[in-house]
């Protein structure tokens, strides 16, 4: 069995929430690759540009220019996908329509707030469909690294980044461990990289609480 690396780790660890006939919304980056990892479960995957039935990437006799997701990666049409306006599909997100919103992510607070969408200094062009996708999906699903490539944490007290939005992350999924956060503070509920919640804590200075479920 080959070993998975982190993000990988991540994009699977993701993949056990979905349910079947799930509408999700996937971001870039690590959230793309949940779909290689959905086993027997049918999900349908929307993309705000106009798109539902999202397939997998495209190999490179099948590539179609003007076949793009919302980052601008192409892809393909999975049976029975539909095209429309991205009006539309604004309009499914912000009505309610979309079952969980998987996005990656910059930081996330001790709540669950999270910035994703701006760099202190950094030209970009703007919050995008992030911040309808973080008030709009029933669910809320991040993707990252725990660790910046310089070894900051991404789970810190307070954010420095711009908020993308007061909505909470209803889930935080890392390499090393899942979150979910109430007020009684940030709560591992599954633990699977090789550092302790202890370890954890001191390398994040944080506190957390164990809400690990023991199989009998």
């Amino acid at each position: 069995m080959l070993k998975l690396n982190s993000r990988e780790i991540i994009a699977k660890r993701i993949a056990q929430e979905l349910k079947e006939g799930d509408v999700v919304n996937l971001g870039v980056g690590i959230p793309t690759l949940v779909a290689s990892f959905l086993e027997d479960k049918t999900v349908y995957f929307q993309s705000e540009n106009g798109l539902i039935g999202m397939g997998p990437p495209p190999a490179s006799e099948e590539l179609d220019i003007d076949l793009i997701d919302a980052g601008k990666n192409p892809t393909t049409l999975a049976k029975g996908a539909a095209l429309f306006h991205s009006a539309d599909s604004f309009a499914m997100i912000r009505g309610g329509h979309v079952d969980a919103a998987i996005l990656g992510t910059l930081q996330v607070d001790r709540h669950g707030e999270i910035a994703n969408w701006a760099v202190p200094n950094q030209p970009i062009l703007g919050v995008g469909g992030a911040m309808d996708l973080v008030v709009g999906a029933k669910k809320l699903i991040v993707a990252a690294t725990l660790f910046t490539k310089n070894d900051s944490p991404k789970l810190v007290e307070k954010l420095t980044y711009k908020s993308t939005g007061e909505r909470k992350a209803d889930l935080f999924v890392t390499e090393y461990a899942a979150f979910t956060f109430s007020e009684e503070g940030i709560k591992v509920i599954d633990l699977y990289g090789d550092l302790t919640i202890d370890e954890l804590s001191e390398k994040l200075s944080l506190p957390l609480v164990s809400e690990i479920q023991t199989i009998k």
